[in-house]
């Protein structure tokens, strides 16, 4: 969410400098009086051109994003080893948790005011071993 903040804000200076050169696009010469401009005339002519070079601006990045989930990390979220895998209510805020660190799985309890660890896990095992 930061990113797409400083992206946002980013985008939005660029197209107001944009606007702000396509009124700059007069020469003056020194000593001569400046000449009377037509109404109209010189704003806007440089819009066609911003809005191109946004929308290429915001394609590239749209684009970098799509090819960053593809590689398999998801935008906006950091690789930790640490993870909630599984959880599940047992009634009056109390839960049991499966939690993974660096690969290990632990069977969590928890409940307010204490969590405790009941067990490691194998995890290898699968679901149909564990109900024979």
């Amino acid at each position: 969410m930061k990113r797409l903040r400083i992206i946002g804000c980013a985008a939005l200076c660029w197209l107001a400098a944009g606007l702000r050169a396509a009124d700059d696009n007069q020469v003056i010469f020194p000593g001569k009086s400046a000449p009377a401009a037509a109404p109209g005339a010189g704003v806007g002519e440089g819009m066609g051109s911003m809005s191109l070079y946004l929308g290429l601006a915001l394609a590239a990045v749209g684009g970098w994003l799509v090819w960053r989930n593809r590689q398999g990390t998801p935008a906006g979220r950091d690789h930790r080893a640490l993870a909630v895998d599984e959880t599940r209510s047992l009634g009056n805020r109390q839960f049991l948790v499966v939690a993974s660190y660096e690969g290990r799985k632990f069977l969590l309890g928890v409940c307010p005011g204490r969590i405790e660890m009941l067990a490691p896990l194998d995890g290898s095992g699968s679901r149909e071993k564990s109900r024979e």
